[in-house]
């Protein structure tokens, strides 16, 4: 897997290097992720109907671009993809500057900039896991890995939280001139890293190479039982998203504020998932590693689901930690089990369809959710939500990966 010759000490910058772009560049997504409704509300007095559309252009990227970006990670440099990427982002975030500073909020043009925004998510998201194996050894790779997801976790745990401070204290341009002026350090970080070019097979035609890393996934059972682990976690976290805002407020009688803290708990446990992840990949054998994400989600569901049995904020306060805490150690080793398995020249494009059906899964599970909770109600939710946690601890458990006691080999 590794492509070129570094020295520890240059190995040492390039992952710091990529952990400082990696913290720039996700806080500049969350800052603007949650500062974009806000202005929508406030400007233009948006509701849930408004609001879903801005969600639905920033997540409409990841379904129809990730695979290109993969087939573009696995035949360009990935570095200088993540420059592009980012830049785009930044190109984005300007605008919304643009149309703060001259009163021209509207909806499509809120819809349209975060469409951009997000087509940068993509490229980077795409690109970041399959540079990694060009800088780091086999051995590094949970480490690596793990200092990613917590510059990640740090993100996502203070982003929102400065976007909403930013915005009712100095007004929605301060925090998009915060958000690019992040996107633009990001960008400028990452041009100090090696321009490695990715490691080339005998050129295929694209649709070959597609047909290529798509039958990858497909066959080998590793891959298979983890792709359908996180498709089914996705539909059953999304199922409790639909919920859990309604279900705080009418049965644990919780305020906006209380709603606010719970969630903020999830972050907090990505936090700790984060500083533990490679401390677990390196204590316990390899598979028993993985199965502690889906393991530590069903009890996360049994949580909230005591919940509704012995109403208070505590259990889903630890719900959510534990939420956050388990996939967050997913997340590291099974993004180090497919760094290890697959070959380089295809890595982009697996990690790409990856992407694709967890992004694909989230709206399914948010329907399901949606429907369910009209029907039956928000407990019924959270009761098949814990179901679908149950469903993939069973998948992943089943599976080849249980039984691993170390990295396997790469794929010839």
């Amino acid at each position: 897997m590794q492509q070129h010759a570094m020295t520890p000490a240059t190995t040492r910058d390039a992952l710091a290097t990529l952990t400082w772009t990696q913290l720039a560049a996700q806080s500049a997504e969350q800052i603007s992720l949650a500062a974009v409704p806000i202005v929508a509300v406030l400007a233009l007095h948006a509701g849930p109907g408004e609001i879903g559309v801005l969600n639905t252009a920033q997540t409409l990227p990841f379904l129809l671009l990730s695979i290109p970006a993969g087939v573009l990670a696995d035949r360009w440099s990935r570095t200088r993809l993540m420059v592009a990427a980012e830049a785009l982002r930044a190109l984005a975030l300007l605008g919304l500057i643009l149309l703060v500073l001259s009163s021209a909020v509207s909806l499509p043009l809120l819809a349209l900039l975060g469409f951009i925004g997000a087509a940068g998510t993509v490229g980077f998201s795409v690109a970041a896991p399959a540079l990694v194996p060009t800088l780091v050894a086999k051995d590094d790779l949970a480490r690596a890995n793990a200092r990613l997801e917590l510059a990640r976790s740090v993100a996502f745990a203070a982003g929102p939280a400065l976007a909403g401070a930013l915005v009712a204290w100095t007004g929605a341009g301060t925090a998009f001139v915060l958000a690019t002026a992040l996107s633009v350090f990001a960008a400028l970080q990452l041009l100090r890293l090696p321009a490695v070019p990715p490691q080339r097979a005998a050129r295929r035609h694209l649709l070959d190479e597609l047909r290529h890393g798509a039958g990858l996934v497909w066959r080998h059972p590793l891959l298979k039982a983890v792709m359908w682990t996180a498709v089914v976690w996705n539909v059953a976290w999304f199922v409790l998203q639909a919920a859990y805002v309604p279900y705080a407020m009418h049965r644990l009688g919780l305020d906006a504020s209380g709603v606010g803290l719970t969630l903020s708990c999830y972050g907090a446990g990505m936090l700790i998932g984060a500083l533990l992840a490679a401390r677990v990949a390196r204590a316990l054998p390899f598979g028993a590693a993985v199965m502690l994400g889906p393991l530590m989600s069903v009890l996360a569901a049994a949580a909230m689901l005591a919940s509704g049995w012995w109403p208070h904020a505590a259990w889903a306060a630890l719900s959510f930690v534990l939420f956050g805490a388990g996939p967050l150690v997913w997340t590291v080793t099974t993004t180090t089990l497919r760094q290890t398995l697959v070959p380089s020249q295809v890595l982009g494009q697996v990690s790409a369809i990856f992407l694709t059906l967890n992004a694909g899964a989230r709206p399914l599970g948010a329907a399901l959710g949606g429907v369910v909770g009209a029907w039956w109600g928000e407990t019924a939710c959270i009761a098949l939500a814990a179901l679908g946690f149950v469903v993939q601890a069973l998948v992943i458990t089943g599976s080849p990966v249980r039984g691993l006691r170390r990295l396997p080999a790469a794929v010839a």
